[in-house]
């Protein structure tokens, strides 16, 4: 039987997602409760790899079992064994065609940005900072830049292991509210810090150091060292993943939706 799961997370503290040696990362430690739960070893794939310090408000996994268990023993059961850090939303049942990585045609990022002069501690850790004043029509303007099918080398980490540095960039909103700018990407997919690497190159763009039009230069150039420093990976979250409806998961893998696993009778 195979099951997906959407679950949320705050990378502070972990050594992001992907099993390590030396564990500490959110993968070890879901399958781990996972496999209190099944009672046998688990294994789980996961939409995304997020990196130390990124926080996912809703990142989707599959994996298979032999245990045969309420869906809400995936949900409430596996939460009882996972620290406070992690969260499983919702569990389904889904065909073995299913595959949590290569079955998905977008993914989704949020940034949320704290622009003040004064540090965040409330939020410390769910938010960047910027201290200098952004100008966000500014911001918008450059991100339009973006939109399209490019060559992203430019914002590509040196260690990234993608085939092609070539994705399609559907989406690059941003919007302040109060003293909150938030940025949401869409991507069929994103290379190895793309995500924090435009958001260093906005805010550049933002505090007045760079014209709305340099990042068509560091666009072309194909060049990491043209681009911004590398922005913090807090207040990065991955926010959602696309599926086809073949899939059955609706809504489900988007981060407003927050339901839990219920049975074939929608009884939780």
């Amino acid at each position: 039987m195979r099951l997906a799961l959407g679950l949320e997370y705050l990378g502070r503290g972990f050594s992001g997602w992907q099993s390590q040696p030396a564990g500490c990362t959110i993968q070890d430690t879901l399958e781990f409760a996972l496999g209190q739960i099944a009672g046998e070893t688990i294994r789980v794939v996961a939409a995304g790899r997020t990196d130390a310090g990124v926080n996912a408000s809703m990142q989707v996994v599959h994996f298979d079992t032999q245990a045969e268990r309420p869906l809400t023993a995936w949900v409430r059961g596996v939460n009882r064994f996972l620290p406070e850090e992690i969260a499983v939303l919702w569990a389904r049942e889904v065909d073995d065609a299913f595959h949590a990585r290569f079955c998905a045609t977008a993914r989704r990022y949020r940034y949320m940005l704290l622009n003040r002069g004064v540090r965040p501690a409330l939020l410390r850790g769910g938010v960047g900072w910027c201290h200098n004043p952004l100008n966000v029509h500014g911001m918008q303007m450059a991100a339009n830049i973006l939109i399209g099918e490019h060559d992203f080398s430019a914002f590509r980490a040196a260690e990234c292991q993608a085939k092609s540095p070539i994705k399609h960039l559907y989406q690059l909103d941003i919007r302040r509210q109060g003293a909150l700018i938030q940025l949401d990407l869409r991507a069929n997919a994103f290379l190895h810090h793309m995500v924090r690497n435009i958001v260093g190159c906005l805010i550049q763009v933002g505090a007045g150091r760079r014209s709305s039009t340099w990042l068509e230069d560091v666009l072309a150039s194909r060049d990491r060292k043209l681009a911004a420093p590398t922005f913090s990976p807090d207040g990065l979250y991955l926010s959602g993943v696309d599926y086809e409806n073949v899939w059955g998961l609706g809504d489900l893998t988007i981060s407003d939706a927050r339901e839990v696993g219920c049975d074939d009778k929608g009884r939780v």
